[in-house]
């Protein structure tokens, strides 16, 4: 019976984090996520997943506790985003829409409280395998789902909304995939086979910028399994924060001009600079508590409109391609304020538990903390709509302080 029970959990993290990429709803697009499944049916999967997550939460109010407790800015910053409400332009929507945000948030605490870290890399690795599996599929037997049409020919989308989505999922396949420690055989078809699929996908998506984070995590990956003796924690952690930052600035400051140019970007990443430029400016108007949750890009929105105009006549964009960007405009100073703070004492305990084990699947959290960072700059994968990046977050800064791995040495 326990082991029915076991099963039938695991079984249900997998539906969940699948409903959170967006898979489900295959077909769908945008802030629509109903494709071939009708709207109704992606609803009852939205509110069956949101109950029975605080079901199980209650049934374990004990280690749920202690979880929640291992990161406290965390629920500071959900409980500012979920009062956002009471200072938005449209509250009535903010006020319905928070219940992606405690969907997301309880189905995190859930899965950081139930699972250690290497059964949850192994869920990841399931489930994202499995949409890489149907994303080949649908690619294949039906490209008028699984590939983009004339906005952006030949490029595949999978069972995803959007060419990008596949390509940043994917890189997260690649990532679990790559940690995931080996005890069965059917473990090491998994690893292999999904990792060639992962990263042939992120080639077929068209994603440039999928690609670029996809080579630099390798970097990163690469040179921890070189430099992983115990002991040596000052050169460890100095390098490995070296190159995290060394990632991000050379792929930002460094090789702005030379590298978007040479993957057939303008420099102003097709428009993201002037819109970013007159975000900054609208957003002084409130920059403490910024302008509730979706607020700003809203429908109707005067703010999307003038920004929308900074870059093309009728144009309104859906939102600020940055994530932080995003999520000042929603939350202020505060809030983004906030997540940083929670987003680095999470990647220095992530540093000080990459250094300290011999378990791949250990380095986890680091390589999602520097993914997450990195993917941001050009798309907005925080807090926007459902979405598998902030279940994940939750996930790792409440797993994080966990014990590493026990047991033998893991295999790769």
């Amino acid at each position: 019976m326990n082991n029915f029970l076991n099963q039938a959990e695991k079984a249900f993290v997998i539906l969940s984090l699948s409903f959170f990429t967006g898979g489900i709803g295959v077909g769908g697009e945008g802030t629509n996520p109903s494709g071939l499944l009708p709207a109704f049916a992606i609803t009852a999967i939205r509110y069956f997943i949101w109950v029975t997550s605080g079901l199980l939460l209650c049934v374990r109010w004990r280690n749920t506790l202690i979880t929640a407790s291992r990161d406290l800015l965390i629920w500071v910053l959900t409980a500012i985003v979920l009062a956002s409400f009471l200072w938005s332009d449209y509250s009535a929507q903010t006020l319905f829409d928070s219940r992606e945000i405690w969907q997301m948030t309880l189905f995190g605490l859930y899965m950081a409280s139930r699972f250690s870290l290497k059964e949850q890399v192994k869920l990841v690795a399931w489930t994202l395998t499995i949409g890489a599996g149907l994303s080949l599929l649908f690619g294949i037997a039906l490209p008028g789902i699984g590939k983009h049409g004339a906005d952006h020919p030949g490029a595949w989308k999978g069972i995803y909304d959007y060419k990008n989505t596949l390509g940043s999922l994917m890189i997260i396949a690649s990532l679990s995939l790559l940690l995931l420690p080996i005890g069965q055989r059917s473990d090491r078809w998994l690893k292999w086979g999904g990792l060639i699929l992962a990263v042939a996908l992120i080639f077929l998506s068209t994603s440039r910028t999928s690609l670029v984070i996809s080579l630099l995590l390798l970097l990163m990956i690469g040179f921890y399994r070189k430099f992983r003796w115990q002991g040596r924690r000052t050169i460890v952690m100095l390098n490995l924060a070296g190159l995290a930052l060394g990632c991000g600035v050379t792929f930002l400051v460094s090789n702005w001009v030379d590298l978007i140019v040479g993957l057939g970007r303008d420099p102003t990443l097709s428009g993201r600079t002037p819109m970013w430029a007159m975000t900054f400016n609208l957003w002084q108007e409130r920059p403490w508590l910024g302008f509730g949750r979706g607020a700003f890009w809203a429908d109707g929105s005067k703010y999307a409109f003038k920004v929308g105009q900074a870059i093309a006549n009728n144009f309104i964009p859906p939102h600020g391609h940055n994530g932080f960007v995003d999520l000042a405009l929603d939350v202020g100073i505060i809030g983004l304020g906030l997540f940083l703070l929670s987003f680095t004492i999470a990647y220095i305990r992530a540093l000080h538990r990459a250094y300290e084990s011999y378990h791949f699947a250990d380095l986890f959290p680091l390589a999602y903390l520097t993914f997450l960072a990195m993917n941001n700059m050009t798309e907005s994968y925080l807090i926007r709509i459902t979405n598998i990046y902030w279940v994940l977050f939750i996930v790792v800064i409440l797993s994080v302080k966990k014990g590493s791995q026990a047991g033998d040495r893991g295999q790769t």
